[in-house]
């Protein structure tokens, strides 16, 4: 697979070789509904929470007598019947994040990239170069590539002017190509990547370890320190038994 490069006026500058293996059609969708559903869920904060019949403040005391008033009986003040009672089956704090395995994230991200590649969605630039943070100039580089819509740029961090320049741009994401997700993949109607980005993202797609990912965090994990040995245990001498007193003769 190969992408064009293009300079910051959008003309050809050369071109890139994409080494990892592309998924082929009709693999990897289950794996990539799986991703961004758990991604989704991740989102969610969980923290809704309702009172209880006996989290409501108030007194336990009956409100009336049972009989003799005329009135329907009533038990609690705090019944989920009256305005200012508990909740039933209502919403506490929970966790909705999901599982999913390295194996499955590693092929919805090949897939993902596979597709908007396959589709020329992903246009590749030769570098960002800003001489200030100043929003006109980044614009007028997007304006050159013709890129309208919602926008994913993948560039490697430390540099400030892109940052700056780029923060105030309505429907544009920047990222980094160590923790760029499928959901983001996907998300955005155009995506953008500088070559230094580029050759990061591909090394992560081949399986390689790039130090600052997240890949690389999972699999360098630190070794183990050797246990010492066990000091052996001391053995109890035995003490000699006395001998035993002869019996007695009747």
């Amino acid at each position: 697979m190969k992408l064009t490069i293009k300079n910051s006026q959008g003309k050809e500058a050369g071109s890139f070789d994409l080494s990892f293996e592309p998924v082929e059609a009709g693999k990897g969708n289950q794996a990539v509904h799986d991703v961004v559903v758990a991604y989704m869920a991740a989102q969610r904060s969980g923290t809704a929470s309702t009172k209880t019949m006996g989290d409501v403040a108030g007194s336990g005391k009956k409100p009336w007598r049972q009989k003799g008033t005329g009135r329907a009986r009533a038990g609690s003040f705090a019944s989920p019947l009256w305005r200012g009672g508990g909740v039933v089956h209502g919403p506490k704090p929970r966790d909705f994040s999901k599982k999913v395995t390295r194996k499955t994230k590693q092929l919805a991200l090949r897939k993902a990239f596979t597709e908007r590649v396959n589709a020329g969605e992903v246009t590749v630039l030769e570098d960002i170069k800003l001489d200030s943070p100043k929003t006109k100039g980044f614009v007028g580089i997007l304006n050159s590539l013709k890129v309208e819509g919602t926008t994913l740029l993948v560039a490697e961090n430390g540099n400030q002017n892109l940052i700056l320049a780029s923060r105030n741009v309505e429907g544009l994401e920047l990222t980094n190509p160590h923790s760029v997700n499928t959901y983001q993949l996907l998300r955005a109607k155009n995506v953008l990547f500088t070559r230094s980005a580029i050759e990061v993202l591909d090394a992560r797609l081949k399986g390689e370890a790039v130090e600052g990912s997240s890949e690389s965090a999972e699999t360098e994990k630190p070794a183990k320190a050797p246990k010492a040995a066990k000091a052996p245990k001391a053995t109890k001498a035995a003490a000699p038994k006395a001998p035993k007193a002869p019996k007695a003769k009747k």
